[in-house]
């Protein structure tokens, strides 16, 4: 980030139910996203701490969890760029090597292409020195035009300015 201002989102955006973002989850994930300002338009960046209930082995978080994390962010960023909201289609996840519990993580997503309502998004987890420890690219629907007014009408985020 070299010291560059993050533009972080509304709080608003977190007054929901959603299990990775939402506020009103108490057993949620509570990620919080900005905007990335040496990143490509819409790229997004999360600061998560794992907890002790995120772990699958001991001492290891959950490769479930991990993609929970990836599949947001990525979401987010489709949020981001375009105020875009979708699906996932397909997701394709690489684990790069076990991602220890209790250090300091780092999520990156950017939206790489959009076609129709078709969206290929990428993601990363980094640890503290940057090393990238998971990877995954995705194929997100774009939720027809009026489900998506519907959809952000409901969450609350329809009025929030970009």
């Amino acid at each position: 980030m070299d010291g560059a201002a993050m533009d972080a989102f509304d709080p608003r955006h977190y007054d929901q139910i959603c299990f990775a973002c939402g506020d009103r989850n108490p057993h949620g994930l509570h990620m919080r996203f900005e905007r990335d300002p040496e990143g490509p338009e819409g790229a997004i960046v999360c600061r998560y701490q794992p907890r002790e209930a995120d772990q699958g082995f001991p001492g290891v978080l959950h490769g479930g969890v991990l993609s929970t994390l990836m599949d947001e962010a990525m979401a987010w960023a489709m949020w981001a760029k375009s105020r875009a909201l979708g699906v996932t289609a397909k997701m394709e996840t690489r684990y790069r090597q076990p991602v220890q519990a209790g250090a300091p993580l780092t999520v990156h997503a950017v939206v790489t292409e959009e076609r129709g309502r078709r969206m290929q998004v990428e993601a990363a987890i980094a640890d503290a020195e940057g090393a990238v420890l998971v990877e995954a690219s995705a194929l997100f629907l774009r939720l027809p035009r009026a489900e998506e007014d519907r959809v952000a009408q409901a969450l609350g985020w329809a009025d929030i300015p970009r």
